[in-house]
């Protein structure tokens, strides 16, 4: 068991420790990440919780998981989806109003709603953006995911 890090999530700074890999007969390396839901889950409650602004692959895969396309979440802000577009590119850094109204309807719509979702929680992270961190996840167990300490 060994840390991986995950990136067919679209995020390059996920770390999952605990992840089995193995080697097949072609001595290619083989990663199997069980229940890839719960872990999704877990990195969009670590996204929302984050003490900084979220970068446009994040926003990204928050609205990926909450199953929006550009469009609808641009409806939801009050904003054209090619400004969500542009923000997910990099192109044009997000208001901080928005960073924290994706953030709630991400809490909601994923049923995130423990520490750390309440509006008053959100809105002090959509501060200037920062280098990103790892969002580091513990995958000893795979039935129960938990961004690790």
């Amino acid at each position: 068991m060994a840390e991986y890090r995950y990136t067919a999530c679209g995020l390059p700074n996920v770390i999952v420790d605990g992840i089995e890999r193995r080697v097949d007969e072609d001595g290619d390396e083989i990663v199997s990440i069980p229940n890839v839901n719960s872990l999704h889950r877990v990195i969009a409650a670590a996204l929302i919780e984050k003490p900084s602004a979220l970068t446009g692959a994040e926003m990204r895969f928050l609205r990926a998981e909450m199953g929006l396309t550009q469009a609808e979440l641009g409806q939801a802000l009050h904003r054209e989806a090619l400004t969500v577009g542009r923000w997910e590119r990099g192109d044009n850094e997000m208001e901080p109003m928005a960073d924290s109204l994706i953030r709630l309807l991400a809490a909601e719509k994923l049923k995130l709603g423990g520490r750390g979702a309440s509006a008053w929680d959100v809105v002090g992270r959509a501060t200037p953006r920062t280098a990103a961190h790892p969002i580091r996840i513990d995958g000893s167990d795979p039935t129960n995911y938990r961004v690790a300490a």
